[in-house]
């Protein structure tokens, strides 16, 4: 008997912290219309799709997924004034239904449903958990734009910098001296010029 207690106990604790997926739920007539990401949390850069399910009640705890759905109703997603529709497939399973996507930017988004399903009219705007920067789970960390940290390239070219008059400081002569000075000055020189390049790219981009 403790052993069963204890079990059950353990079930109840694993259900109660186990994370629910943050999927928002509108209900038109006898349709429940269920929609969100399939993978959250969304990211930015990553691909992921907004996924669709339908059903109906058919009464006494019985509910069945809505085939053909998406026949008379469009999807659009919008982010502020910026708009797109979605090209919606059906999944394997009756009633659902995804599109896929791949977010460009942080913050919140709204997927508008439009038309008709199976006669019912449908006008509703679903707001979707916000995209976060793929900093969540990056490791190391960068910006959000995915490149290297501004700050790490301005150290690098500095440590160059103070390379290259340590070698001047030093002091050289002809023959193997001045040819190791030669390769030093070349080695460094391209490290430099990667660096400002890199941070040229990076300028651009933001």
């Amino acid at each position: 008997m403790k052993a069963q207690f204890f079990l059950a106990v353990a079930i109840i604790a694993i259900s109660v912290v186990t994370p629910a997926f943050a999927h928002k739920t509108v209900f038109v007539e006898q349709y429940e219309i269920e929609v969100g990401w399939r993978d959250e949390p969304p990211l930015v850069s990553q691909q992921n799709a907004i996924v669709f399910a339908f059903t109906t009640d058919e009464g006494e705890g019985v509910s069945t997924g809505v085939t053909n759905a998406f026949r008379d109703l469009t999807a659009t997603i919008e982010s502020g004034s910026v708009s797109k529709q979605l090209d919606v497939l059906s999944d394997s399973k009756a009633g659902h239904y995804y599109s896929k996507i791949i977010p460009t930017q942080t913050g919140p988004l709204t997927i508008e449903l439009k038309g008709t399903l199976n006669g019912v009219e449908v006008n509703e705007a679903v707001e979707i958990e916000s995209v976060e920067s793929i900093n969540v789970i990056a490791f190391p960390p960068t910006d959000a734009s995915g490149l290297p940290d501004l700050a790490k390239i301005k150290n690098t070219l500095g440590q160059l910098q103070q390379d290259v008059a340590q070698v001047k400081q030093g002091g050289v002569s002809g023959g193997e001296s001045g040819k190791s000075y030669d390769y030093a000055m070349f080695a460094m020189g391209l490290g430099a010029a990667g660096v400002i390049l890199a941070v040229i790219s990076l300028i651009k981009r933001k």
